[in-house]
């Protein structure tokens, strides 16, 4: 069975990657139909590097992934500290409450907050697009987050506060470390849950302020050029740099005593 295991998972990383891996070759493909045989140019990373309509879509996403990564790491760890270690009326209908907003079509929830903007006077554009990412990304951040408290015994606050420690020191010095893994997991993935955000961007942007992915969306429209490929391979290396980065010093699950 072993063998078998072994042959399905590799099946699957194929299946996976493939296509990333085929959409940043083409990046380098000199051809701008993707023809073959292929023919290896950097024309097209500075096509890129002149394209000011993608870079500024791209650089929107980023300043909007950043500032939603911490308003949503920041929030949703106060939201699970509250879920995690109090005891208060309508709790369990707060902790139910967390998933519908995850579980609910994008489009919904994208048409939803448009009316309601503009409804509440608050319009479009990038103050927008703020509070809907921070809206999408907090339930993520809460339900990560809150797995982490659950491997963190309780009674070691309790133990420090008996040993002459406040609540809020004892949090800051014993759970907060504890909990760093899990706070630095759950803002890497508010900042791609919005960095990846279509929908949402696409209802709440306006025509001089967008991101990347509802340009590349109307670019596509216009005519698919290698440029696209270009700024997504810069984008997922970048990513896949802060994930190994996270990998490397963070070591989630590592529970061994490093004394």
């Amino acid at each position: 069975m072993k063998p078998l295991g072994r042959i399905y998972l590799i099946v699957i990383l194929i299946f996976l990657y493939t296509p990333i891996l085929v959409m940043m070759a083409m990046g380098f493909n000199a051809s701008p139909l993707y023809e073959l045989p292929f023919s290896f140019s950097l024309q097209w990373y500075q096509a890129l590097w002149n394209n000011t309509v993608l870079l500024t879509a791209g650089l929107n996403s980023i300043i909007i992934a950043t500032i939603t990564a911490v308003l949503s790491t920041a929030l949703g760890t106060m939201a699970s500290v509250a879920l995690s270690r109090r005891t208060f009326r309508g709790k369990s209908l707060l902790q139910l409450m967390l998933l519908p907003p995850i579980a609910i079509p994008w489009l919904i929830t994208g048409t939803a907050m448009l009316i309601f903007f503009y409804w509440s006077g608050i319009g479009r554009g990038m103050h927008a697009l703020l509070i809907g990412h921070v809206a999408l990304a907090i339930p993520y951040v809460v339900l990560v987050v809150g797995t982490g408290f659950r491997t963190i015994r309780a009674d070691l606050e309790e133990a420090a506060m008996s040993l002459g420690s406040t609540p809020v020191h004892a949090f800051f010095s014993i759970t907060l470390p504890l909990l760093y893994p899990s706070i630095l997991g759950a803002a890497l993935f508010a900042f791609a849950v919005s960095l990846d955000q279509f929908v949402i961007s696409y209802f709440l942007a306006t025509p001089g302020y967008t991101t990347l992915p509802v340009q590349i969306y109307s670019s596509i429209r216009k005519g698919f050029t290698p440029e696209i490929n270009a700024i997504s391979t810069v984008l997922l290396l970048g990513s896949m740099t802060i994930i190994l980065i996270f990998a490397r010093f963070a070591k989630p699950g590592d529970t061994r005593d490093k004394r």
